[in-house]
């Protein structure tokens, strides 16, 4: 099995997005696109020019062929993707504009899919593992009592394992209030694999939610075993906490306020952090500059309708991400800027020199 930059585990489904606001009762129709937190941020890599695998399972249906070609249209390895002629691809729909709004529906049609059969039987281990950075989230988790023990044994310290990257994304109505290994025990769960990890995105909401955890260094303190904890905060920005190097090997925490965007939609934004974020890993660039790219990327998610943006070049991040603090901090960011690299750019320095690899 060939190695890539990064394999990503997960379910993908079709994504159907009103063409106009109001109820979903009211909208005479829809525009079909793709979803999925792990699918994103194959489809956001692959963009970026990294060479990345996803691996999942679909339904033997149209909507099945839709999200093979699609992801594989943006130059991700689909080829492990397998297909249940027993199981129905999942589907969502979701109203127009922020989620975060009392008006805000979204209807999922998920349970009994192809995905929530994934397990250490019904995929391809081998080339799960094959890749520098392997990236998982807790929505698989949550899927299926299979899927939590294929995080489980994917997650398990071992030699030779790839860099383990995890998002937490608790999403608590995906949890069943039932007996058997998930229960209603979702959080702890989370917990569990977070700190089995390398690398651990979480929102500081979702671990008030999730942990009772309030403030970055709680969560930090919560999760002592990965190297790195990257904390989002929204409109604050983002945090990380990086193993010291000093002789006490004290935490060092690099903070990275967020940028000025003026939002089209607010979904995808964290799958496209996570994605600029292991792309400027997977350079070796310091860990500011990689909450920065992380940044640009999910900025790039921000100004489009659905999941996914177009990023930017890797030299027009580079220098956006090159630029002193207060030119970050001035900088504003609208529908179209991934392509406008006279305008965002004038002021940014060049890089003096190409960045290593780790």
């Amino acid at each position: 099995m060939d190695v890539v930059d990064v394999v990503t585990l997960g379910e993908s489904m079709v994504t159907f997005l009103p063409t106009r606001p109001g109820r979903l009762a009211d909208v005479p129709s829809f525009d079909r696109t793709i979803g999925g937190a792990e699918s994103n941020v194959a489809c956001a890599l692959a963009a970026a020019g990294h060479p990345v695998r996803w691996v999942s399972r679909v339904g033997a249906d149209g909507f099945g062929d839709h999200l093979v070609e699609t992801i594989g249209g943006y130059g991700v390895d689909v080829t492990s993707v397998r297909r249940d002629p027993a199981r129905p691809t999942g589907v969502y729909f979701r109203t127009a504009g922020d989620r975060d709004t009392e008006a805000h529906e979204v209807a999922y049609y998920r349970a009994g899919s192809a995905a929530s059969a994934m397990s250490t039987e019904t995929v391809d281990l081998a080339a799960v593992r094959a890749g520098r950075v392997l990236h998982l989230s807790g929505i698989t988790a949550a899927l299926s009592d299979d899927c939590l023990a294929l995080l489980r044994e994917l997650t398990e310290p071992r030699p030779g394992r790839p860099l383990v990257s995890f998002d937490v994304n608790h999403r608590p109505g995906l949890w069943p209030d039932t007996d058997g290994p998930r229960g209603s025990h979702g959080p702890r769960v989370l917990l569990d694999l977070a700190r089995r990890a390398d690398v651990v995105f979480v929102g500081a909401d979702e671990a008030r939610a999730a942990w009772g955890l309030h403030g970055a260094r709680a969560i930090r303190d919560a999760l002592p075993e990965p190297d790195l904890v990257v904390v989002k905060q929204g409109r604050h920005g983002a945090v990380a906490f990086a193993e010291g190097t000093d002789a006490t090997d004290a935490d060092v925490d690099v903070v990275v306020p967020a940028l000025h965007v003026d939002v089209v939609a607010a979904v995808g934004a964290g799958d496209a952090f996570a994605a600029g974020f292991l792309s400027a890993t997977l350079r070796g660039l310091p860990v500011r500059d990689r909450l920065r790219h992380g940044h640009l990327m999910a900025a790039a998610a921000l100004t489009v309708p659905g999941d996914l943006g177009t990023p930017p070049s890797r030299d027009h991040a580079d220098r956006l991400a090159a630029l002193d603090d207060e030119a970050w901090g001035t900088l504003r960011l609208g529908p179209g800027w991934t392509t406008q690299t006279a305008r965002t750019t004038q002021t940014a320095p060049r890089a003096e020199e190409e960045v290593r690899t780790p």
